[in-house]
């Protein structure tokens, strides 16, 4: 994955920011409330694909809860979570 791109588009918004703020141009952009939406969406997006492609880690992390919950049950002792 390659960041120019994301570069060019950071910088072409910035450059078209400062035009509209030199000619005292209201922006078009939606309000902050909807932007704020949009970063939501793909914070959500990100974690589920992290989520995928460790999905080991979480697998080992809910396979460890269980079977303390087990042997706790088994022992008659509280529940103590591990750390891994």
């Amino acid at each position: 994955m390659t960041w120019q791109p994301y570069l060019i588009s950071l910088a072409a918004g910035l450059g078209i920011g400062v035009i509209y703020g030199l000619i005292a141009v209201r922006s078009p952009a939606p309000p902050i409330i909807a932007l704020l939406g949009l970063l939501g969406m793909l914070a959500g997006e990100a974690a589920v694909q992290w989520i995928r492609g460790h999905s080991d880690a979480v697998s080992q992390a809910l396979h460890l809860k269980s079977f303390a919950v087990k042997q706790a049950e088994e022992t008659g002792q509280p529940t103590e979570p591990k750390t891994l």
